[in-house]
């Protein structure tokens, strides 16, 4: 009998409870109250795609193999996203962050931008920041750009990597943007290899220490929100601490700095309010890593 024809009994609290423990110890990521409307759906969802006939085989599959580990949290974080999500944002970036960054190193020997996309997911984010930057830039061959794309999710690396779209993703694409920075394939489009050159994809667990140097520009979007606020903070010092004097901290709409340890000053651009890191202080010195270590 094929074993997917036998539904699996639906997850019970306490077997919930192991899984929301398992994922807190390993990726920080926490599931609370505020998220039990979707993540008993999500895990009793995961069990009947696979295969699974309990929680106890899920969590043996798990707890083995990092593969499987990866597939299943990738089961329930929200991957919804798409090119240009948040207009404003990426006009913020088009209209004050790039011209300020090309003001303050235009004559600098070495010209260099270093933006960072820390949950990048499936890739359109980066993407749409890399298609920002060659459409803004004045000549940004003359440029050294670094564009880290991190996430957790190795599967929704692999996507990225690919850079092949169709549908709702690119909607806010522009056709002159499609045309520059997309090559078609049937009813797909891929990114064009002078865009795709632009970044680095690399798996991340933000609780883990990771050396990233110096940024001009972080984007955390709808990351944060699955941490507990202890672990929010110490995620907002590192981020604070890999930017430049003057960089650009980007944040999900529904986040908020109430509670940070850190001094960004707050800025607005339209209808994005968005976060610059104060000129260089002696703190700023120090080497810069992202999260405890393991």
């Amino acid at each position: 009998m094929d074993k997917s024809s036998t539904l699996p009994a639906a997850a019970t609290a306490s077997e919930l409870d192991e899984l929301r423990t398992l994922i807190e110890e390993r990726s920080a990521i926490l599931f609370d109250a505020s998220r039990e409307r979707f993540f008993a759906p999500r895990v009793n969802e995961y069990l009947r795609e696979n295969g699974e006939q309990s929680v106890a085989t899920l969590l043996r599959r798990i707890r083995s193999s990092n593969v499987e580990y990866d597939r299943f949290l990738g089961s329930l974080l929200t991957q919804e996203t798409s090119f240009f999500r948040y207009s404003d944002v990426f006009q913020a970036l088009e209209r004050v962050v790039l011209p300020d960054v090309q003001a303050r190193k235009l004559w600098r020997d070495t010209r260099s931008l270093r933006i960072w996309s820390a949950g990048c997911s499936t890739g359109e984010e980066p993407y749409s920041i890399a298609i920002t930057v060659a459409d803004t830039l004045q000549f940004p061959d003359a440029w050294q750009i670094e564009i880290l794309a991190t996430d957790i999710s190795r599967e929704a690396l692999q996507h990225a990597e690919r850079g092949i779209y169709a549908g709702r993703s690119l909607a806010n694409v522009s056709p002159l943007q499609l045309e520059a920075h997309f090559k078609k394939s049937g009813k797909t489009w891929q990114v064009k290899p002078r865009i795709r050159r632009m970044i680095s994809f690399a798996p991340m667990n933000l609780a883990r220490s990771v050396y990233v140097g110096r940024m001009d520009c972080i984007f955390c979007m709808n990351v944060l929100m699955y941490f507990s606020e202890e672990r929010r903070n110490e995620l907002l010092q590192r981020f604070y601490d890999a930017l430049e004097p003057g960089g650009v901290f980007f944040l999900g709409h529904s986040e908020s700095m109430k509670s940070a340890p850190v001094k960004f000053e707050t800025a607005v651009h339209g209808d994005c309010q968005y976060y610059i890191k104060p000129a260089a202080t002696g703190t700023d010195q120090k080497p810069v890593g992202l999260g405890k270590g393991s």
